[in-house]
């Protein structure tokens, strides 16, 4: 390959704007950079990422939210984590669900969600793994009916797929 024709190939292949990813960040934190919950810093400019077709993810990597995981979920696509400036702790140790709480189980894969109402058997703040079972399961019935998931937010347990 010749020096033109590579590097029309690089100038021909746009790379991720990091200032949209530092404002999604700041959106998905509800804190800007620099500030006690928001980002501790912008991301590296120096990053080449490919640009992302699909829309990007945004979750936590722990329950002590100290981290942004932020994805790219095309074929070939890059991760990227952010850290977070510490204050979200007082809130990740406030339960959002508690025990005997009605809540909405939702089952969630590529292109499509199930949900049913149900019943959690354990506290949780948000992003912490709980039991739960649903409402159709009988009082009696065993800790082999009970499902494990993740509390999303108040009232809503989700249960990921692989």
């Amino acid at each position: 390959m010749s020096l033109t024709a590579a590097l029309m190939l690089l100038t021909a292949t746009p790379f991720a704007d990091l200032a949209a990813i530092d404002s999604d960040v700041a959106a998905f934190t509800g804190a800007a950079i620099g500030t006690p919950g928001g980002a501790r810093g912008p991301v590296d400019r120096r990053l080449r990422l490919v640009n992302c077709r699909s829309p990007l993810s945004f979750a936590w990597r722990t329950v002590q939210r100290d981290t942004v995981v932020v994805q790219c979920p095309d074929a070939g696509g890059w991760r990227l984590f952010v850290p977070v400036q510490g204050a979200a702790a007082e809130a990740a140790a406030l339960p959002a669900i508690n025990r005997g709480d009605a809540v909405t189980i939702s089952v969630a894969g590529d292109g499509f969600a199930v949900s049913q109402p149900g019943e959690a058997l354990e506290s949780g703040p948000v992003g912490a793994w709980i039991r739960v079972r649903g409402v159709n399961a009988a009082r009696g019935s065993t800790a082999a009916d009970a499902m494990r998931g993740q509390v999303v937010r108040p009232g809503l347990v989700i249960l990921p797929l692989p």
